[in-house]
């Protein structure tokens, strides 16, 4: 519809700018770090490594009223820092944890919520997908954006564990404590076994964000040795054949064909809509809110939200990023904190239905025998959806959150 309209208003030269702008998007040397990570997460994925990670922490947060579900979000945190894509982030979660959940007694809704909005924090945290789609459209450093986004993830983590550890004190039948018997490990054995489940997740974060940070690589190298470190670790686990090879390349070829035709298609429409003139329209729009810059700022973040309900986190991001990036300079917003504020507002684009690609992950990956229903699992999500909505004003309020760790980077 786009280049319809494009040919109606320029004539035969909008082909040539379609085709300049998908041609840039495709070959922008930093997208090349999407078929990278997505090749770790999917090598990671495979390797065995979540499972050991769930029964480490079992034993040690089984013992707590709601543990399990806390255990979850932890681990989905920490399986944040090395898969970067919520598909294998919820599928690894809901095979590994929400049986064990079920099996206890812990309400569905709860279960689910604790898994979703835990899985969801892998596009968050870095090495995240969606920050290395956004920084070269805003023309932000990526390496930036990775070290501005931790803080907010963890945050995200802390407030979900929170809730559940304080809903479940309020009403324990919600996830009744593991009894003391099935935790009955020595103190030494637990201690060695979380060490050894964690260490080969902190190799990884260190091959990818210790590079970066430590300004010894720029991300797309990151990620190649993320890729490779991770089918080390496929390898040490003795989980490598070729089956998962192939499997793992499939599923990274699916994924980046994905995202780069929605990317090209959105990419399209963005040229014809500001060559037009109708970006300059929305800004002057927004500009003129009123309540000054931080109703500008409300707006921008509504929209966002909103669309969240509807759009894929893909097409959202090539279509408003472009539009709303020079709003936060002319608002005298810093960028970097701007954009952080607009990738934790896409944290509910995952969980809000109609759309919900994290609640479908969900629900397509558990075991039909759990009954676990759609209906339980939209139950379960809203209050983690009000969590990420908590999150945005405290960094309203606290912008350091964003901006402290990016300006201790070294050059």
């Amino acid at each position: 519809m786009a280049v319809i309209i494009g040919y109606l208003l320029y004539g035969a030269p909008v082909f040539d700018m379609v085709y300049s702008r998908v041609f840039a998007l495709v070959t922008n040397y930093l997208l090349l770090a999407v078929p990278l990570f997505i090749f770790m997460g999917g090598m990671l994925e495979r390797s065995g490594i979540a499972g050991k990670m769930y029964d480490a922490l079992y034993l040690w947060l089984g013992g707590l009223r709601g543990g399990l579900a806390i255990v979850t979000v932890l681990l989905g945190t920490i399986l944040a820092a090395t898969v970067g894509v919520i598909a294998a982030s919820i599928t690894m979660l809901a095979l590994v944890a929400l049986p064990a959940m079920i099996r206890r007694g812990y309400d569905k809704g709860m279960a689910a919520g604790a898994i979703v909005a835990g899985g969801c924090l892998g596009i968050l945290i870095p090495p995240s997908i969606m920050l290395v789609i956004y920084g070269p459209m805003a023309t932000i450093s990526v390496g930036k954006l990775f070290m501005a986004a931790f803080f907010p993830g963890f945050l995200l983590s802390a407030l979900y564990m929170t809730y559940i550890a304080t809903r479940c004190f309020i009403q324990p039948e919600l996830a009744p404590a593991i009894p003391p018997q099935e935790r009955a490990v020595p103190l030494a054995q637990k201690t060695i076994k979380l060490l050894t489940a964690l260490a080969p997740t902190a190799i990884l974060v260190m091959a990818v964000l210790g590079v970066i940070f430590l300004g010894i690589a720029p991300p797309t190298a990151a990620a190649a040795t993320g890729a490779f470190v991770a089918t080390l670790l496929a390898i040490a686990y003795r989980q490598f054949n070729l089956k998962v090879l192939i499997e793992t390349a499939q599923q990274t070829l699916r994924l980046t064909s994905m995202i780069l035709l929605i990317g090209s298609c959105a990419f399209a429409f963005v040229g014809v809509f500001l060559s037009a003139g109708c970006g300059k329209v929305v800004e002057g729009i927004i500009l003129a809110a009123p309540g000054g810059i931080w109703g500008s700022f409300f707006i921008v973040m509504f929209i966002v939200f909103i669309l969240g309900f509807f759009l894929d986190w893909i097409g959202i991001l090539f279509i408003i990023v472009p539009i709303i990036s020079p709003l936060a300079l002319a608002l005298g917003f810093n960028p970097l904190w701007f954009a952080m504020m607009i990738c934790v507002n896409l944290q509910t684009s995952f969980m809000t239905p109609p759309f919900a690609p994290g609640i479908f992950f969900l629900r397509g990956t558990a075991d039909p025998k759990l009954g676990v229903t759609m209906s339980e699992i939209i139950r379960g999500i809203w209050p983690f959806v009000f969590l990420v909505l908590i999150a945005l004003l405290l960094m309203v309020a606290f912008p350091q959150i964003i901006l402290w760790l990016p300006a201790k980077m070294i050059k």
